[in-house]
Order: C-alpha cells, then sequence, then structure tokens
C-alpha cells in the first residue's frame, strides 16, 4: 500500500504526517517506526495522523501523535501547529479551530499568514496545568512536585511535575548547552518514580521572563525543540521565578512563546510551522 506523505516541522521538531482521512489503518506504531528511522525512512521525530474526530460538533479532526518507538503519546505541542499548518493551508479549516487530541480538545489559531495565505505562525491553548501528584503521575506524598528534592546518579537535583495533556519534569540548570542531557534525560525519564515515564526539561534562566532549553521526551530521545516541554518550563518558571504571564523560550531549534495569565488558566504555546515536502512511502 502506497502512503502519501508531507514532511513538516515546528522548530526543527520535525514530523512525517498521513491524512487518516484518506488512508485508515488499524494500527500505526510498525508504520511509525519504520518511517521515524532516519537512515532507512524519511527520518522525523514521529509520525502525526490527522483522521476524522470522535464528535463533529467539538472539533474539525483528530490527531494522533506516534513517537519512533511506535507508542502513542497523548498530544504534541509542535506537531498539533504542524497538523494545523497543513490543514489549513489545504482550506480544511478556518483561522480558529480545534483539534481533539487523547488529552482533549485543543482550541487552535493561525497567528499569521504569509504572502501565498499558507500559515507560517499557529497557537495552541495546552490547557490548565495539573501539579496533582497522582495525575502526573508521580509516586510521593499528595503535596505537588515544585522545586522537590530529587535524589538520582549520586547527586540531589530539584525536579517540578505536572501533567500538561502528558506528564513533564522540568530540572532547572545552570548551564544548559553543557549539560550530560543524553546521560540524566533517560535516568529521569524511567526512573520508578515515574510510572509512565516522563517528558524531562533541563531549563536555564537567560533574563527577565526567558529561557534557554533542551528536552528528553519520552520514546522519542533529545528533540531540538518540544512544544509542551517549553510550555510546561515556562509555568514553572512563573511558579516558581517569578516570570511575567509572556515568556520567551529558546530551544535548540529555534524561538516558541508562552503566555500563561496564572491559576486556574489555559497556557498557549506560539510558534512557527514549516512544511518541507511531499512524497509516498510503502506502508
Amino acid at each position: 500500500m502506497k502512503l502519501p506523505f508531507v514532511k513538516l516541522h515546528g522548530c526543527a521538531n520535525d514530523y512525517v504526517l498521513v491524512d487518516g482521512f484518506a488512508h485508515a489503518r488499524p494500527e500505526w506504531g510498525p508504520f511509525a517506526i519504520a518511517a521515524c528511522e532516519r537512515r532507512r525512512g524519511v527520518g522525523a521525530d514521529g509520525l502525526l495522523v490527522v483522521g476524522p474526530p470522535s464528535d463533529p460538533q467539538r472539533a474539525q479532526a483528530r490527531m494522533t501523535m506516534i513517537n519512533p518507538d511506535g507508542s502513542e503519546a497523548e498530544m504534541c505541542g509542535n506537531g498539533l501547529r504542524c497538523l494545523g499548518k497543513f490543514l489549513f493551508d489545504r482550506g480544511r479549516v478556518a483561522r480558529e479551530f480545534t483539534i481533539e487530541t487523547r488529552a482533549g480538545p485543543v482550541p487552535m489559531r493561525v497567528e499569521q499568514v504569509d504572502a501565498a495565505g499558507k500559515a507560517t505562525e499557529l497557537s495552541a491553548a495546552l490547557g490548565i496545568p495539573d501539579f496533582e501528584r497522582a495525575r502526573v503521575p508521580m509516586t510521593g506524598p499528595a503535596t505537588p512536585a515544585l522545586g522537590e528534592a530529587f535524589a538520582l546518579s549520586g547527586r540531589m537535583w530539584k525536579v517540578s511535575a505536572l501533567r500538561l495533556g502528558n506528564p513533564h519534569c522540568v530540572i532547572f540548570v545552570d548551564d544548559v548547552d553543557h549539560f550530560p542531557v543524553h546521560s540524566l534525560g533517560p535516568a529521569v525519564e524511567r526512573d520508578p518514580r515515574f510510572p509512565q515515564r516522563i517528558n524531562v526539561s533541563f531549563v536555564q534562566v537567560t533574563g527577565e521572563d526567558s529561557l534557554s532549553q533542551r528536552t528528553w521526551e519520552r520514546g522519542v530521545g533529545e528533540t531540538l525543540a518540544c512544544g509542551s516541554g517549553v510550555t510546561a518550563a515556562a509555568i514553572v518558571a512563573r511558579k516558581l521565578h517569578g516570570f511575567g504571564p509572556s515568556i520567551r523560550v529558546h530551544v535548540r531549534g529555534g524561538d516558541l512563546a508562552v503566555e500563561w495569565p496564572g491559576e486556574g488558566q489555559p497556557a498557549r504555546l506560539r510558534g512557527p510551522a514549516v512544511e518541507v515536502f511531499e512524497g509516498t512511502l510503502e506502508g
């Protein structure tokens, strides 16, 4: 079976996207593993499948996000913008629309278009952050983990854990560029205190309301950007470091913006989305 696909990226967090409206299949895991392989496949940080929503009154489409290891993610901030660009550029949604995810409906907005009317910047309201430990999930006392002592690899770290559609752990460091992400990242991701594994963001305060960040993504490894990880880090910076509601985050693939008014309010992630090329794969 030949499957048409589109390659897109958001701040170099790249995806293979398949139109599930036209090409449905019962299980996408094996295809994702093959397509995301960077030497024998297209190469990507994940597979996005856009398909029909369960309730057309609440959303215009559904996003399924499969990691390169074949596991399914609850949602994906950069992936949402790429999927939104795909739909908008092909005239299938208006400038404001909603995408269904495993984590729930996500309101989307096209923020900027180019001279040809194609979306260049989009934003996604990723939801209200949940610090309830059992919801992350994370073992330990019933209190939220905010700057909590965490012994690992012979050192004591301070971690914050929250759920923002998917689980996140945020660790502030002094020098993120030289931090051993590839050793500590997988150690935290698979630590038994996180029974469903976790995305791990290493974050440095670089100025007033500005951060620099690297993320080790659950089921992927280090990526050049992680939209939900950026949003989680901005939220923690607002709670622990007195940041304002508008926060800029530099990642290795570019820059993203987060708006979070505060407690009980949803956080909105804004950034670019780029279509790279189209192709066809055997699937």
